[in-house]
């Protein structure tokens, strides 16, 4: 009985893991009462149900996103502002709930938008560049007019908000730098803060900013102080409100309380997020768990009853105010290239290899985090064992670690070599692991042998660094890519190589991962550079190769691929390059994973 053999007709985006907390603020936020949240990683922006836990995403954006804010007045309920990276950055305004783009505000902000904050009428939206004078924006979002631009100073603008009651008056801090402006007609005006005669206060890098009431402004420091403010200016400190830099702040017109985040070494007091009184001289901390202590916050914000927290390691963390339970509603790897990816024989299951130095198992189905295992160095590749009890690592030192799936426990490690390792693979008949490396060789170690992993072949004559790697069906032959831009096929284990054409066009593949071969000559674009595609993978039905390139894109082509620029669907999320990408074993999923974007992305296949 043999399963009609399905092609893949579309993929549609399923699941984000990742949320870009490792270099951007204030960019979490609740919809609809706390019953969603909105966050960005890559070049998408996802809501996600909280009761459901399912993600809807708005993927308009050409480039990574940096900035994402919420329209707080009534009229526009859920009405979102993201801003992007790039040469000619733009800021798009859309409806959360239809993902409909609303206006699109073309920028002068050469290089990337960095901070959006809407004003308290929700018509006016600021802006701020990453340019070198990181210009201030006002624009009228609606008609797309700019109302008044002005280049501020050459250190980084952390912030820019608008009091909470105002259209007219807002705050911008950054590097050594606070100031008040007000904007009249299409005139921007300002006042530098002044500290005055408060002891032992200097101007510090400022990174957030709050608001209270009677012209209350309160500012987060890179030395963990709070700065309080009325009018331009400060009126007192308050001291180690954390033990490393203030990166967020959050208060709310309903109640006036403050939330903080920050870097806080962790004690019995101390909290990486803490809910203060409104004039912030009491404070109540909160210790964040996810299975170790989180000593760095990037963003907050408040909800009913609930504080929404995004760290610096990218996950996203619900508390409750209280009972102080930390909720993970979020997983995604930290900042570090994801390169290693495999997905599971039998099973719902994949796992990812990151330069942050984690492997992560997922569940597909539920959309979760199943474990991690933090390795201490850069993990470069993966591969599970036919049976689907082990999984093998290779690392960016040259070093390979062969785990046991159910208790992650290690079986056996080795390194033979002093270069990553870019390539690990089980052989279809469970008998030998092979591990190609940036050394331009291809090591057979037969795990028959047990954990002590002796090598017991190697290829000879690899022209330069492996790239991707897989075996014949029957175990006896081995298809090498390398970056000479060859594909070479070699015995298992001896290493010879096989030149005989007829030969190998005998050899039926266990998978296909080559973006080398006449059978994939269609993947590359017209003119391509010859790294441009860096990753394929043919579905296990065999009628389809799915691919990932420079351009942050994801494409579908039929299987074999023989005609030059064949056509495809392609499909956009991912910013910067996709590294890798696999469909799980029974074709319903594909999973790619980012370079820069540290994202991994769950595709349905339709």
């Amino acid at each position: 009985m043999t399963k009609k053999k399905k092609l893949v007709e579309e993929l549609v985006l399923d699941h984000v893991f990742g949320y870009r907390g490792f270099d951007c603020r204030n960019n979490l936020h609740y919809l609809n009462d706390g019953a969603d949240i909105i966050f960005h990683t890559a070049a998408a922006a996802m809501v996600q149900s909280l009761s459901t836990g399912t993600q809807s995403f708005y993927l308009e954006h050409t480039d990574d996103i940096l900035c994402l804010t919420v329209n707080q007045h009534p009229k526009y309920k859920n009405v979102i502002a993201t801003g992007q990276i790039g040469t000619t950055p733009s800021i798009h305004v859309w409806d959360a709930m239809s993902k409909q783009t609303l206006s699109i505000l073309r920028c002068s902000h050469a290089k990337g938008v960095s901070y959006v904050n809407f004003s308290a009428t929700g018509k006016l939206l600021l802006s701020v560049g990453v340019d070198p004078e990181h210009t201030i924006t006002v624009w009228r979002w609606q008609e797309g007019a700019r109302v008044a631009s002005k280049g501020v100073h050459a250190d980084r603008i952390f912030v820019v908000e608008f009091r909470p009651d105002s259209d007219s008056q807002f705050v911008s801090v950054g590097i050594k730098h606070i100031k008040f402006w007000t904007l009249a007609g299409g005139a921007l005006m300002y006042k530098k803060g002044v500290i005055g005669s408060i002891e032992d206060a200097r101007m510090q890098t400022m990174l957030s900013v709050a608001f209270g009431a009677n012209n209350l402004t309160f500012t987060g420091a890179i030395n963990g102080a709070v700065y309080v403010w009325r009018d331009h200016f400060l009126i007192r400190v308050v001291a180690k409100a954390h033990t490393g830099p203030v990166f967020t702040m959050y208060t709310t017109l309903r109640d006036g309380l403050i939330v903080t985040g920050g870097k806080e070494r962790p004690t019995k007091e101390g909290g990486a997020v803490k809910l203060w009184d409104q004039e912030m001289k009491r404070c109540r901390a909160f210790q964040l768990e996810t299975g170790q202590l989180v000593e760095c916050v990037r963003s907050v914000c408040r909800g009913k009853g609930k504080i929404l927290v995004g760290t610096k390691d990218g996950e996203i963390i619900e508390v409750g105010e209280k009972n102080a339970a930390s909720n993970i509603l979020i997983n995604g790897h930290m900042e570090g290239e994801i390169w290693g990816l495999a997905t599971h024989p039998s099973k719902d299951m994949f796992i990812s290899a990151s330069d942050d130095g984690t492997i992560r198992i997922w569940d597909l189905a539920d959309k979760k985090l199943l474990n991690k295992v933090s390795l201490g160095n850069g993990a470069k590749c993966a591969g599970y064992s036919p049976d689907g009890e082990m999984v093998a690592v290779g690392m960016k030192n040259g070093e390979f670690i062969i785990f046991l799936v159910n208790s992650l426990k290690v079986w056996g490690k080795k390194r033979d070599r002093n270069a990553a390792i870019q390539d690990i693979r089980f052989s279809p008949d469970s008998r030998f692991l092979a591990v190609g490396s940036s050394e331009s060789t291809v090591d057979f170690y037969d795990l028959t042998l047990g954990p002590s992993l002796n090598r017991i072949g190697y290829c000879t004559d690899i022209p330069s660094f492996v790239i991707q790697m897989d075996f014949a069906a029957d175990s006896k032959y081995i298809e090498v890519s390398t970056g000479a831009y060859k594909r070479q096929v070699h015995e298992v284990p001896t290493g010879k190589i096989v030149t005989e054409e007829s030969l190998i066009d005998r050899i039926t593949w266990a998978t296909w991962t080559s973006i080398l071969g006449d059978e994939v000559i269609g993947i590359w674009p017209r003119n391509a550079d010859k790294a441009d595609v860096n990753c394929a993978c043919v579905s296990h039905a065999g009628l389809n190769i799915a691919t990932g390139d420079d351009f942050g894109l994801v494409k579908l082509f039929d299987f074999p691929c023989t005609e030059k620029c064949a056509k495809h669907k392609r499909y956009f999320g991912h910013s910067a390059h996709v590294t890798n990408i696999r469909f799980s074993y029974d074709d319903k999923y594909a999973i790619s994973t980012g370079g820069d974007d540290c994202s991994v992305f769950v595709w349905k296949c339709l």
